[in-house]
């Protein structure tokens, strides 16, 4: 049995989970434009927000940004309201409970912060991860979807704690 760690990056690791998003978002053909740039930039997601990693023994399995009240990663979180980004698992870990798990940590994040709900945004061909967010009680919030540039919709989630 594979043991999966949840924990914040470490500097070392900065590079490696730049990597490991980019290459999630481009095995499903997500990478658009300049964002592929965004998701390299791994170092500024955890000096301006919360970089976390699944890992177990054998390296990364996947990785995401939770962006705490103030953090210039937020999109559509207000003051009372967890917020999480970029969700990235690596090709090899996929379908292991990954996504599950780093998403359950952003929730458990929230709590601990004392927030009543959590919200994200995820564009509307990310299908997977939508079903991996209603599994666990996420509903759709219509009212914030939005595109950060055209033929890209984001799709707003959000989870009542």
């Amino acid at each position: 049995m594979v043991t999966v760690e949840i924990r914040l990056a470490v500097p070392a690791e900065y590079d490696a989970v730049g990597e490991l998003t980019v290459e999630a978002y481009s095995h499903d053909g997500f990478v658009r434009g300049q964002y592929a740039m965004t998701l390299r930039a791994a170092a500024d997601r955890a000096a301006k927000a919360e970089l976390w990693v699944a890992a177990d023994s054998s390296g990364l399995l996947g990785t995401v940004t939770y962006c705490p009240v103030g953090s210039v990663y937020r999109e559509i979180g207000r003051d009372d309201e967890g917020e999480f980004r970029m969700l990235g698992v690596a090709g090899r870990a996929r379908g292991l409970g990954v996504g599950t798990a780093l998403t359950e940590r952003c929730i458990e994040r929230s709590r601990e912060q004392g927030l009543h709900r959590v919200v994200l945004c995820s564009a509307s061909y990310m299908t997977t991860a939508h079903r991996i967010y209603e599994r666990l009680g996420f509903t759709r919030l219509p009212e914030r979807d939005w595109a950060p540039i055209p033929g890209v919709d984001l799709f707003a989630f959000a989870l009542d704690l």
